[in-house]
């Protein structure tokens, strides 16, 4: 697109709205919102081009947008209502606002979406400068909301903006929740800046259902049919889209950038993918900086979480940790005030001599050996997670001379499949970071059981609870087997 003004466009299935039918839209929407008290608007919604036109609509009522993922339970929905003090509720679902509390609101709408009011709701004092408020999953139940400015999105979104136009991005698919900050930010309001087409369909037609089931099937017949230059996908998205390719579906044609995050990606599905026409570009970011912090290229090698966005610092603390600097986050919801200084990640990581920033773990995670060698689980776990037998994984060791793993297969494979997944994973790998045992899960980690949070992350310390005991009788074990239980040497 250098040098190329195009006008920006939202699709759906019902058809494509331009630029000037968006802001009149909005403008109108906009109006009548204005006749509704409350600081704090939710949205809970599936993916559609209803979802923008009311986010627009909230910021040009000047206004607090609350996203909330149709994958957060009714418990987590009420916490963050509740916490952000929000009025208002936009949503698609007239079941779900009864459950939560909330009575219609006529005659504001926008499309699908209808306006429900929540009564006798205490007002909340937002940090200042509050323009948006995501809330994490997070690893122990109850989400934690963040409170974004508009001087922080927008940078994103520029940022992000600018590497679409070097790139000549047209048409961008949504393929998460835009409820989640990273299609939302990164995603929509990115291609909107950079002149390009959303196409916003909802998302069972993309293939997702709740937070983590995927079907790579719809996927590849929607990427089929609209012919995007540019997506974004999670880790576990991209590992079943190159094993779909891979068993001989058609791969996708035209795409220019695969934009992957969420969770750290193993090089070697970074290459797969390439192979297959799938051009995969791993990033990092993190709620907290408004989405995106780095991002590769498709002329990056694979490896790395590529370079800071232009509107962001990043260095590294003395343990190694990054620190983001730029614009600043107004807070959290129900917390002190933050500090002055960049703002610390968690993640371990290191920047290398052509300024690509590397992210190896959480400080948190970190595993000591018995040997005294330093290891983020992250590490194994993406390598093993490149193959599509593994479906989930999660690596302990501490104090041990070799990893462990507890796996989900993907499907009812053969052991042999994950001995020969471990194998390979281990071939990548130093020797201080080969899984020596593994144990075969008894079911997916999910939040039926605990295991995982309500949008698919892996809580460690339960896995930990429920399978610790059979780890320890691995490596008492020695090379003996059991039942689901494998040895390494």
């Amino acid at each position: 697109m250098s040098g190329e003004q195009l006008s920006p466009s939202v699709a759906g299935r019902d058809g494509v709205l331009d630029a000037a039918a968006v802001a009149a839209r909005v403008d109108a929407l906009a109006r009548a919102l204005r006749a509704h008290d409350g600081e704090v608007v939710a949205l809970l919604a599936d993916n559609g081009p209803d979802w923008l036109l009311a986010d627009r609509t909230v910021r040009m009522a000047g206004r607090v947008l609350l996203p909330l993922p149709t994958f957060f339970t009714d418990d987590q929905c009420r916490h963050a209502l509740d916490a952000a003090g929000a009025r208002l509720l936009l949503t698609d679902d007239a079941a779900r606002a009864a459950a939560l509390g909330a009575e219609r609101v006529a005659p504001t709408a926008v499309g699908a979406l209808s306006l429900f009011g929540r009564n006798d709701v205490a007002g909340v004092a937002l940090p200042h400068g509050t323009a948006k408020i995501t809330f994490t999953s997070g690893t122990t139940g109850q989400p934690k909301g963040v409170c974004l400015s508009t001087e922080q999105l927008s940078a994103v979104s520029v940022s992000v903006a600018g590497i679409a136009r070097e790139l000549g991005i047209r048409r961008h698919l949504c393929m998460l929740p835009l409820a989640v900050l990273l299609e939302n930010v990164a995603g929509a309001d990115a291609a909107w800046l950079a002149g390009a087409q959303c196409v916003v369909p909802p998302l069972a037609e993309v293939g997702l259902s709740g937070s983590s089931r995927f079907d790579p099937r719809a996927a590849l017949a929607a990427l089929e049919r609209w012919q995007p230059d540019s997506l974004i996908l999670l880790p576990q998205m991209l590992t079943a889209l190159v094993a779909a390719v891979d068993a001989g579906l058609p791969a996708p044609r035209g795409l220019k950038l695969v934009a992957v995050g969420g969770a750290r990606v193993s090089p070697d599905l970074i290459e797969r993918a390439r192979v297959l026409g799938i051009p995969a570009c791993e990033g990092y970011g993190l709620s907290e900086a408004g989405s995106v912090v780095a991002l590769n290229l498709p002329s990056d090698p694979p490896g790395g979480v590529g370079r800071v966005l232009p509107h962001l610092r990043v260095e590294l603390s003395a343990r190694g940790e990054i620190l983001v600097d730029g614009p600043r986050l107004p807070g959290y919801l129900g917390a002190p005030a933050l500090p002055d200084g960049p703002l610390p990640t968690g993640d371990i990581g290191r920047l290398d001599a052509d300024g690509r920033l590397h992210v190896t773990g959480r400080l948190k995670h970190q595993i000591i050996t018995s040997f005294g060698r330093n290891v983020s689980p992250e590490w194994p776990e993406a390598e093993l997670l490149a193959s599509p037998a593994v479906a989930q994984v999660v690596v302990f060791g501490e104090a041990r001379p070799t990893l462990a793993a507890v796996i989900v297969p993907r499907g009812d494979l053969p052991d042999a499949a994950l001995d020969a997944a471990v194998a390979a994973a281990n071939a990548r790998l130093p020797d201080y970071a080969r899984i020596g045992v593994y144990l075969r899960a008894d079911s997916p980690f999910s939040p039926a059981n605990g295991l995982a949070t309500d949008n698919g992350r892996v809580r460690r310390d339960a896995v930990w609870t429920c399978y610790g005991e059979r780890i320890a009788e691995l490596y008492e074990c020695g090379d003996a087997r059991g039942e689901n239980r494998h040895v390494f040497s």
